[in-house]
């Protein structure tokens, strides 16, 4: 196995050697110089698979080689070494392509993190392609090649698009695509937790620290340690929340609730919102601080109307993997009006369009009729902490007895009821199914099932209820 190599840039000579002795003793071959101009000539004329630079230099600074490295040398990550406290430099260096950031006086254990997860990104673990975006129109191919860029850095990022478009499955991509691809990924949804427990469930509490507090508690940064921490909505944030969330991305520590000593944590942020963050900053709902914090890099997902024609691969796909066992597929006429219908609730719409559409469907045809989506047939769209939402699958599976055909004979009244029954049963045990998959899926975490499923917590715990589900 070759032995990775680093070019480390310092005009501070006790700096070079501290960085080149921490990374020599982690096997890296290290090339120290201390400006611009022999920095440049190094990299001309040799290869490497790190760049530590500080960010300033007798001879310019740092951001003159982040920008060298990221034009000329792209498979290079290079870190650059800020002045503590300096978070404008380093959120600058981070746009400009750096891949992170440590702070002087420079911690050893940072650094090897540092080191370690680049020296990773040459690695291409079989996991990471588990996760992927389903289509080949232009708009999709542009969010894949953004989400490759992205995930080599370190960077905070905050996702955007409509409800519905996948905002989640791209922030797993921009985490298995990346270093952190082996530790954990955690999705919270915001606007789901309680504010009087969102410090505990983010930071964790000490046992007895609250009524209620029987037993020590790891939070979600804690549980995201070493990987990335996805936060759906987080334009749902109180400002309180706000505050302690912008310290502990700048710090890289947390304090749990009910204990005075503070620990160091390393996450990615990844955010989401399905609404405009930069006009929450303008009406005073979110702080200017934590969004430039946090929107160091910015990555939109196209709804399904404007890539049209990503909605047959992603009707097969999703028509496979619900099949179980069935070889179900659209009738031309049925795909004809897909292509036709708006979507409002975007991708999350059409797979509850499509697992209610099995549950009609007669035989492994899927027609029209059974997608349900002529006027007055599709429930209205709901509003609730993450704005709207794609209704409940079991919404989408009621019939519109208007659309049938008048030609044919009614049935008895005993008959309506039978079919009635029938159909009620079978629905809830879809709904059953589709909860314990929800459930399984996510780990348990009720939180994050509502949110795949497009539920408040206060539905997901009702139907989980009714359904006899613990």
């Amino acid at each position: 196995m070759t032995e990775a190599s680093a070019l480390v840039v310092d005009d501070e000579a006790d700096i070079r050697e501290l960085v080149e002795i921490t990374l020599g003793r982690m096997g890296i071959d290290t090339t120290a110089v201390g400006d611009v101009a022999a920095a440049r000539a190094a990299l001309s004329s040799q290869h490497f698979d790190l760049c530590v630079t500080d960010m300033r230099l007798p001879d310019g600074d740092g951001l003159e080689l982040v920008r060298l490295v990221a034009d000329s040398y792209p498979a290079i990550p290079i870190a650059v070494i800020t002045a503590h406290g300096s978070m404008d430099a380093a959120v600058t260096a981070l746009k400009a392509g750096a891949f992170d950031f440590v702070s002087k006086p420079v911690d050893l254990e940072d650094l090897r993190r540092l080191a370690g997860q680049a020296l990773r990104l040459g690695e291409e673990p079989a996991e990471r392609a588990r996760d992927k975006l389903i289509g080949g129109s232009p708009a999709i191919e542009a969010v894949r090649t953004r989400v490759t860029r992205v995930a080599r850095s370190q960077a905070p990022v905050v996702v955007t698009g409509e409800s519905g478009v996948g905002k989640e499955l791209v922030a797993r991509m921009i985490h298995r695509q990346g270093p952190r691809a082996d530790a954990p990924f955690v999705p919270v949804n915001c606007g789901a937790i309680p504010r009087e427990l969102m410090e505990s469930e983010f930071f964790g509490h000490a046992r007895g620290s609250f009524t209620g507090a029987t037993s020590e508690k790891e939070g979600l940064f804690a549980a995201a340690a070493g990987g990335t921490l996805f936060l759906d909505e987080v334009v749902e944030l109180p400002l309180d929340m706000q505050v302690k969330l912008l310290r502990a991305i700048q710090e890289k520590q947390i304090r749990p609730v009910g204990k005075t000593r503070e620990t160091p944590v390393d996450v990615r942020i990844v955010s989401a919102t399905h609404g405009d963050l930069g006009a929450a900053v303008t009406e005073r709902r979110f702080r200017e601080d934590l969004y430039y914090r946090i929107n160091v890099i910015a990555l939109h997902v196209p709804p399904l109307r404007e890539r049209r024609d990503d909605i047959e691969p992603l009707a097969n796909a999703i028509l496979e993997r619900s099949a179980q066992g069935r070889r179900a597929r659209l009738t031309p006429d049925a795909l004809a009006a897909l292509h036709e219908y708006p979507f409002p609730g975007n991708v999350r719409e059409l797979e509850n369009i499509l697992e209610g559409a099995m549950a009609l469907a007669e035989g492994d045809e899927i027609t029209p009729a059974d997608l349900q989506l002529y006027p007055g047939t599709r429930p209205r769209e709901s509003t609730g902490p993450s704005g709207p939402a794609a209704a409940h699958p079991a919404q989408r599976y009621a019939v519109n007895e208007s659309a049938q055909d008048n030609s044919v004979a009614e049935p008895s009244e005993a008959e309506l009821e039978r079919q009635a029954g029938s159909l009620d049963d079978q629905l809830q045990a879809q709904q059953r199914t589709m909860l314990l998959e929800s459930l399984e899926d996510n780990r348990w975490n009720r939180t994050a099932v509502a949110r795949q499923l497009g539920l408040t917590y206060r539905q997901l715990r009702y139907r989980l209820k009714k359904l006899g589900i613990d």
